[in-house]
C-alpha cells in the first residue's frame, strides 16, 4: 500500500482575499442565474453545452463583453471554432464583440499547449473557451496523449488560475463550451463533472423557426437550479433576456 501524505483542512484556519467573494456582473438579468448573489464568482469554472445552432458562441461573448464593458474586467476569448474572418463577419452584426482580445487556436497549431499555458498565465478574470473538445483535441494531437492525461492537464490549468496562480494573481472565473452525446447529454469524464462550479444548457423550447430559446442551469454551486431565463438574438446585434415561460399548446 501506497504511504499517502495526507493533508487534512479547517476552514477557520484558511484565509482568502474579499475579493474572490465578490461576483462580477454583467448588471443585466442574467446575473440573477448566474448566482444567488447575483453574477459569475472569480475562481470558479462553469460549462456550458447546448443544442446546435442555439446560440452559445453568441450569447457568452455577450457575457463576457458584458463583463468587461460593465463592470471593467479584464476577459479574454478563447476560439478553437472560429478564424478571424468568421469572427469579423460575426463582429459585423454584433458591435460589442469587436474590442474583445481574443486567441485564435487556429494560430497556434504546431504549439497548442504552450499557448494556453502562456495566455493563461497573464491573468484575466474572466475568461470563454469555445470549446473544450477542440483545445483538448489540438493538445492531444501535439502531445500524443490519452484523453484522460490531456482532460486533467486542462482542469489543472483551470485550477491552478483559478487560485490565482499567474503573473497578475488573478483568480480566473472560466466558461468553457462542451459537446454533447447524441442523447443531449454531456460529453466527457465525470471528473470535469465533479471540477466545476456550474453547469449550464441552452437549449430549444419547441421545434421549428419559431422555437424559443433558453438557458437553465442544472448545477450551481453558487445559486439556484432550474429557473429558466429565455433570450432572442435580435438581428440588431442585441441579445435580449425574459423570463416569460412560453405556453403549452398541448
Amino acid at each position: 500500500m501506497k504511504n499517502v501524505n495526507l493533508k487534512l483542512v479547517k476552514m477557520e484556519d484558511i484565509k482568502f482575499n474579499d475579493d474572490l467573494f465578490i461576483p462580477i456582473k454583467t448588471k443585466t438579468i442574467v446575473d440573477t442565474i448566474l448566482s444567488t448573489e447575483g453574477g459569475i464568482f472569480p475562481g470558479t469554472n462553469t460549462v456550458v453545452i447546448g443544442d446546435p445552432g442555439v446560440g452559445k458562441s453568441t450569447v457568452l461573448l455577450d457575457w463576457i463583453s458584458d463583463f468587461h464593458y460593465r463592470s471593467d474586467k479584464k476577459v479574454l476569448f478563447v476560439s478553437g471554432e472560429m478564424n478571424e474572418i468568421d469572427m469579423y463577419g460575426y463582429a459585423k452584426r454584433f458591435p460589442k464583440f469587436k474590442k474583445l482580445p481574443i486567441m485564435f487556436m487556429g494560430d497556434y497549431s504546431d504549439c497548442p499547449k504552450e499557448a494556453i499555458e502562456q495566455v493563461f498565465d497573464q491573468g484575466y478574470d474572466v475568461v470563454l473557451v469555445d470549446s473544450w473538445a477542440e483545445v483538448t483535441s489540438m493538445v492531444q494531437d501535439q502531445m500524443g496523449w490519452a484523453r484522460k492525461k490531456v482532460e486533467s492537464w486542462l482542469l489543472d490549468l483551470l485550477d491552478k488560475n483559478n487560485k490565482g496562480e499567474n503573473q497578475a494573481n488573478k483568480n480566473t472565473a472560466f466558461i468553457c463550451i462542451q459537446q454533447m452525446t447524441k442523447a443531449g447529454e454531456f460529453a466527457g469524464s465525470n471528473r470535469i463533472k465533479h471540477m466545476t462550479t456550474a453547469m449550464a444548457q441552452l437549449r430549444f423550447d419547441g421545434r421549428g423557426y419559431d422555437a424559443e430559446r433558453y438557458i437553465e442551469f442544472s448545477k450551481n454551486r453558487r445559486g439556484g437550479v432550474g429557473e429558466k431565463i429565455y433570450f432572442s438574438l435580435s438581428r440588431g446585434g442585441k441579445v435580449d433576456y425574459s423570463f416569460e415561460t412560453v405556453e403549452d399548446d398541448s
